[in-house]
């Protein structure tokens, strides 16, 4: 499993000042370097240690999804995983290891098939990144009073109605990106999905001891929460069924 680490480089280098670069650059290079001695142990220490530093991007959690899986750690390799594909749904690297990760659990569990119009949906708002949404929707935007501009000041009919047709279409598709960018952030922040870390886990029927056993699942599956009560998770499984189990037994993604 390789690592990812120019693009990553390329984003500090972009987004942070001089001084918490280097720092950061610093905890990058040992972090890759302890990765490819395969010391992984070494190298998921420098990884968290940049997060900490607020340098945040799907490159480092694949990485320290990557030498999880090298660790054997499938359940944490999995949860990284996850989060990495969080910021970047399109990212086929991450998505082929979370699959080759997915293998090792004890369950296998089919998703539910997405009605045609929801996975749709899902295709085109995941098709591009939250920042790569706001950029479409502020291009868009800016281009629009661009063409306003264009439309005040042109004389010829003809040219004044592609201006105007055409700013119409662009306010749409810039109302529409920003739409888009919102849902995903919202997505991103609002940690409703979460990976079972407990080894084995009781779903009840209810948000207690003394509920109906309904199913027993293994570790390394994900969940989507739906409600909490107390220390009880309200939990649906990719298959559909739904359940509770405690707050401990998962970590939010």
């Amino acid at each position: 499993m390789k690592i990812k680490i120019f693009i990553f480089a390329f984003l500090l280098s972009i987004i942070s000042v001089a001084k918490d670069f280097n720092h950061a650059n610093i905890l990058l290079d040992s972090a890759n370097n302890a990765y490819v001695k395969k010391d992984y142990e070494k190298a998921i220490t420098f990884y968290q240690n940049i997060l900490k530093e607020g340098f945040v991007a799907p490159e480092i959690y694949y990485n320290i999804g990557n030498s999880y899986f090298k660790l054997n750690q499938i359940t944490n390799a999995i949860y990284f995983y996850e989060k990495a594909l969080l910021l970047s749904p399109n990212d086929k690297d991450i998505k082929y290891n979370l699959e080759i990760a997915k293998q090792y659990t004890t369950d296998k569990i089919k998703s539910i098939e997405p009605f045609f119009l929801n996975k749709f949906y899902h295709n085109l708002i995941t098709f591009f990144s939250v920042d790569q949404w706001a950029m479409i929707s502020l291009v868009s935007f800016i281009s629009v009073l661009i063409l306003l501009f264009l439309f005040l000041f042109s004389k010829n009919i003809i040219i004044k109605k592609i201006f105007f047709w055409f700013s119409v279409i662009l306010f749409i598709l810039s109302a529409g990106s920003i739409g888009f960018a919102l849902s995903e952030k919202k997505k991103i922040t609002t940690h409703n999905t979460a990976i079972i870390f407990s080894p084995t886990v009781n779903i009840k029927s209810s948000p207690d001891e003394q509920g109906t056993n309904l199913m027993i699942i293994h570790e390394g599956i994900k969940v989507i929460i739906v409600d909490s009560l107390q220390n009880w998770y309200n939990i649906i499984l990719p298959d559909g069924n739904e359940g509770w189990l405690k707050k401990d037994d998962i970590k939010k993604i």
